[in-house]
């Protein structure tokens, strides 16, 4: 068949537009798939943080870098177009593997971040918590601490350096991780006032105490007994020294004063250890509590029986248990009967591991 001249240019001038026509798809399908396909990768631990302060610029090196994304030029322009570029948000984000870089993009201009679940059990000092607080919050252990021991800072909630653990109720929290300590803090003080309602505070003025003695009482039990059926008991007979204006001469205070929390046995050598938290040194309660008691033990020292004792001491069958004694010579008995079961312990041992 004979093609014209014409007829040559027009077939062409119609391959060129395919050829285009094709390139133009290829172009969309790749763009496609660089925007909503599944390009997305979670980092290791499977969240991201942007720290307070964090420019774009550092969010998208950060990003690249932890391998979510796989080149900044369509991050680019899918922040422009959103406005990202010049909204950045701190936080802790989730990111889902597979997922896309429209949504990737929507989330952390949202600042559609995922909670922290934070749960406090017991700590024994303010430096303890601060290490666990600065382990999953954007605050590090030294702003907390210095938060902590900060007395014009805590003031305003009516707290001290000696006091401020007291607001803190041993509890699961679902918090923001970005954001300066004081932050949390409020929210966590929010937290102790709603526990304290009508009932948990007319029950502490009935016996005759404010809030913060009863969480000083109550972590002292926590120290002194892991039984929970036994807690009230044990604060009764610290309940009845203070009234009766003995000295607690409680050994976990001892042991806090020290901040030797390993010691096994308190000898007569310890006791004069010189701390207003030492209650054989001083009469009355510590000047702030000597851990954070979980909600069981301070509910145990409101609920505590009434009873006559001013005395215990572990039972000799090594249980966990102790013996309660009204008076002191009652008290000498059960003492002398746990140290010798304990002597004959420890011989035993000895014995066994010559």
């Amino acid at each position: 068949m004979y093609f014209t001249k014409e007829m040559r240019l027009q077939k062409n001038t119609r391959n060129i537009f395919l050829g285009i026509i094709g390139i133009l798809v290829l172009a969309g399908a790749y763009i496609g798939w660089s925007v909503l396909g599944p390009t997305v990768k979670a980092p290791e631990g499977k969240y991201f943080y942007i720290r307070t302060g964090s420019d774009y610029t550092t969010v998208k090196q950060q990003l690249k870098e932890q391998g979510i994304i796989g080149n900044t030029f369509f991050f680019d322009f899918m922040s422009k177009r959103a406005g990202y570029n010049t909204r950045v948000r701190p936080g802790r984000y989730e990111i889902k593997n597979g997922s896309n870089l429209l949504k990737l993009v929507r989330m952390l201009r949202a600042g559609s971040q995922s909670a922290v679940r934070l749960v406090i059990k017991k700590n024994r000092t303010k430096e303890d918590l601060a290490g666990r607080l600065g382990r999953q919050m954007e605050a590090d252990s030294l702003e907390i601490i210095g938060f902590l021991n900060n007395n014009d800072s805590l003031q305003a909630y009516g707290l001290d350096s000696n006091t401020v653990m007291t607001a803190i109720i041993p509890n699961s929290y679902l918090v923001w991780w970005d954001g300066p300590f004081g932050k949390l803090f409020k929210r966590l003080k929010d937290q102790e006032e709603q526990f304290w309602d009508g009932r948990r505070t007319d029950k502490a003025n009935a016996l005759g105490l404010n809030k913060t003695q009863v969480y000083i009482l109550a972590s002292i039990v926590e120290e002194e007994t892991n039984k929970d059926d036994e807690k009230g008991l044990v604060a009764s007979v610290y309940a009845n020294r203070l009234k009766q204006g003995m000295r607690l001469e409680a050994d976990p205070t001892v042991k806090f004063a020290m901040k030797d929390f390993q010691l096994k046995r308190i000898l007569r050598g310890h006791l004069d250890y010189p701390s207003p938290y030492n209650t054989y040194r001083n009469t009355g309660l510590p000047p702030g509590p000597i851990c954070t008691p979980s909600i069981k033990t301070i509910d145990a020292v409101l609920d505590m029986p009434q009873t006559k004792f001013l005395f215990f001491a572990a039972r000799p069958e090594f249980n966990g248990y102790h013996n309660f004694a009204e008076t002191y010579s009652e008290h000498l008995k059960n003492a002398q009967a746990y140290r010798k079961a304990l002597d004959e312990l420890i011989r035993s041992r000895q014995d066994s591991n010559p």
